[in-house]
Order: C-alpha cells, then sequence, then structure tokens
C-alpha cells in the first residue's frame, strides 16, 4: 500500500530566483528573515536536512540528515499560491495571470454590482486586516461589499456576517468567478468574511477560495483516474477547483490542519494525503510578522515526531513551499523565491537533491512512486536516488 503526503508550507522561501528583480522582489529570503527570531526552533527539520540546502549555511548543516535535502526553481511566470501548486502537481503556466494594481476596471466592478445587487467599496490593493478597519463601518451602515486585491491575481471580497451571511457570501463570490474569466481570469476570488470582536473587526476562519481552474491534467486528476485516494487538507481543494480530488478536509489554522494529518496517517488509504499549512502565509508573511511566522514553523517542527511515529516504512513523505512571502522586507505581498524540498521515505536519507528546475520534480516523484506513468518532468527525486 503506497501512500505519499505532501506539506506544504505555505509561503516559506529559502532565496530570492535570478529573475527576483523582474518581481520587485531583490534580497528576499523568507526562511532567513525568520531564523533570525528567537522564537525559531527546528530541531526536527535541521535532523531531516534544512541547513544541508545550498544557500542555507547560515543554518547548522546535519552530519547525517534523516532525508533528501534540496531547492526548487518555480518555472512558472508567477509567485502566488494557486501558479506555485499547480506546478508542483505538474503544470507550468507559461503566462502570469492578472493583476490590478490600480484596482479592477470600472465596467467589470458595474457588471458585478449589477450582478449581485450592491453596490462596492474600495476596489484597491491593500491588507486584509487594514482594509476592514477602513471600510468596516460604512460597510456595516451601508451594506456596501469591500472590494480588495493585492500583489496577487485575486478579487477579494469582504463582508461582516452579521451583514452578508457566510452562504450568500460564497454565492456573491461564485457570481464574480463566474466574471472573471478569460483576460480578467484572476486566480483566485477570495471570500473574506469578518466579524466585531473585543478589539475591532477580525476575520473568521470562514475563508473561501473559489480558484480557476488548471489549464491541464495535473498529478491529483491522473492519480485518481488510476483509482487512487487524493485526500486534500487545508485549501488544496479550493485552489485545484475541486479537481482531481476523492475527499476534502477544510481547515481552520494550521493546528486543525497538522491534527486532521495525523488523523488520516493512521488510515489505510493508497494514494495522496496533500496539506496546505496556509497560516505561515496568510498570518504571518502577509502581515511582516517575523515571531510569528518562527514560531508557527516551531511549531510544525514539533509535530513532525508525531507524523514519523504514524508513518509506514513504504510511505513517502515530501515537506516543500509554494512561494516565499519574507515577512522582514517592506512589502506584504508574496516574493520570487526558490523554495525548499526534503523528501523522507525508504531510500531517501542523506541525499542531495540540488536544485530543479521547476517545482514539476514533486508531481513526477509522486508519479513514479505510485507508478502512474505520466511525464510531468524530466526531474525526478524518486527516479534519481531509488531507481539508480
Amino acid at each position: 500500500m503506497k501512500r505519499a503526503f505532501i506539506i506544504v508550507l505555505d509561503s516559506l522561501g529559502i532565496g530570492e530566483l535570478p529573475d527576483a528583480e523582474k518581481f520587485g522582489d531583490e534580497g528576499s529570503h523568507t526562511l532567513k528573515s525568520i531564523s533570525a527570531s528567537p522564537f525559531f526552533n527546528v530541531p526536527n527539520l535541521l535532523r531531516m536536512g534544512l541547513g544541508n540546502i545550498r544557500g542555507a549555511d547560515f543554518l547548522p548543516a546535519e552530519e547525517k540528515p534523516a532525508a533528501a535535502f534540496g531547492k526548487m526553481a518555480e518555472r512558472s511566470m508567477g509567485k502566488d499560491t494557486t501558479i506555485g501548486h499547480w506546478e508542483l502537481c505538474g503544470v507550468i503556466s507559461e503566462k502570469p495571470l492578472p493583476t490590478y494594481p490600480d484596482g479592477f476596471p470600472p465596467e467589470l466592478i458595474g457588471e458585478f454590482e449589477k450582478r449581485c445587487g450592491r453596490r462596492v467599496l474600495c476596489n484597491k490593493p491593500f491588507s486584509g486586516t487594514e482594509v476592514i478597519r477602513l471600510y468596516g463601518e460604512e460597510h456595516l451602515q451601508t451594506g456596501a461589499l469591500i472590494i480588495y486585491t493585492s500583489g496577487d491575481s485575486v478579487f477579494q471580497i469582504a463582508a461582516h456576517e452579521s451583514v452578508v451571511p457566510v452562504p450568500e457570501l460564497y454565492r456573491i463570490c461564485e457570481i464574480a468567478r463566474s466574471l472573471l474569466q478569460g483576460e480578467h481570469g484572476v486566480g483566485r476570488v477570495i471570500a473574506r468574511p469578518f466579524v466585531t470582536g473585543k478589539d475591532g473587526f477580525e476575520r473568521t476562519a470562514n475563508r473561501h477560495d473559489f480558484s480557476l481552474a488548471p489549464p491541464k491534467a495535473t498529478l491529483l486528476d491522473r492519480a485518481k483516474e488510476k483509482g487512487f485516494d487524493v485526500i486534500s487538507v487545508g485549501k488544496i481543494e479550493d485552489i485545484f477547483a475541486s479537481r482531481g480530488i476523492t475527499e476534502g478536509h477544510r481547515t481552520a489554522s494550521n493546528t486543525h490542519g497538522m491534527e486532521t494529518c495525523l488523523e488520516i496517517a493512521d488510515r489505510d488509504f493508497e494514494g495522496i494525503c496533500f496539506l496546505n499549512l496556509v497560516e505561515f502565509d496568510s498570518k504571518y508573511g502577509h502581515r511582516n510578522d517575523v515571531d510569528g511566522y518562527a514560531e508557527a514553523l516551531s511549531e510544525f517542527d514539533s509535530f513532525l515526531p508525531r507524523l514519523f511515529g504514524k508513518l509506514r516504512k513504504d510511505d513517502l513523505l515530501i515537506v516543500t513551499a509554494d512561494h516565499g512571502c519574507d515577512p522582514a522586507t517592506p512589502s506584504t505581498d508574496h516574493s520570487r523565491e526558490y523554495v525548499p524540498v526534503l523528501v523522507s521515505g525508504k531510500g531517501f536519507a542523506g541525499k542531495d537533491l540540488g536544485v530543479t528546475e521547476s517545482f514539476c520534480a514533486v508531481a513526477q516523484t509522486v508519479s513514479d512512486y505510485l507508478g502512474l506513468e505520466e511525464a510531468f518532468s524530466k526531474e525526478s527525486f524518486y527516479e534519481k536516488e531509488i531507481k539508480q
């Protein structure tokens, strides 16, 4: 029984890519930034070989790493969650998804207002916490929807749960998703519900992403077609527009995601368990919270021994990321970075995987491991380290 666990530490970049300047991300290095925090404590990741990865010499190297270690370059033209995850599953995006640094065009907003029966506030790039602080009261008084974007390809809709109930907000997002196609096909429409807390407005765990469907078959599609289980945890199901998924588990936090992964590891299944831990990005990277990010990674590190205790001798574990989001730079957007990759399983201990040309090496590795006979990439960690 073959089980592959893919864990995405959302936004844990490991240094700028050669073309980072084109994206305004020179000098970004998410891992290095958080490693300077006094709350950074990752002995298990170091034991796996995190400090042995090329360019991570600011961390101690392990003499005998328990896993294979390396880093991956992104070939797709972007630095967002959707494009990053698609590439991890074998799809290269040659063209960047559209972004809106000046807000969405009036004709698009006008049609959106007409279809959902509410007017729009803001329509600018904004921090998610700041936008509800500045526009929340007007939203409460008028019922107008708070629309905002960022440096990513996103159309975000914030609404107070007492004004727009969550099911209605999701319906409005579906209207937006139907409009945002073709030329305006943003990667994600995101529902951002919020409530009134003791210290002002605060976002809830009822976020929901409405993504574009991948333009071609992914690792997940092929695994499902061949009869394997494809179990998503966190926002994976949203990122792939539910395609290629046999079982989905939504989560409210990193902790919830890790606990769900442990429950699945106790089960007999054959195929893929795919986990995204979004709070590294949403709660700490975008908010420039270095210490919070370091604490979150330390929490993940403490989860690893529990997971290792449940893995079977033939299981495959891949720990990686989808882009960067350096909390120590002035920007609050994602950053164009390499991502780390740690591979644990039979035959992988101590192997230097070097630097791959794309994230597709993950798709190819899992494809080879499961015997899917699919060509996602010329690079495969499984081929390189197991079959030789």
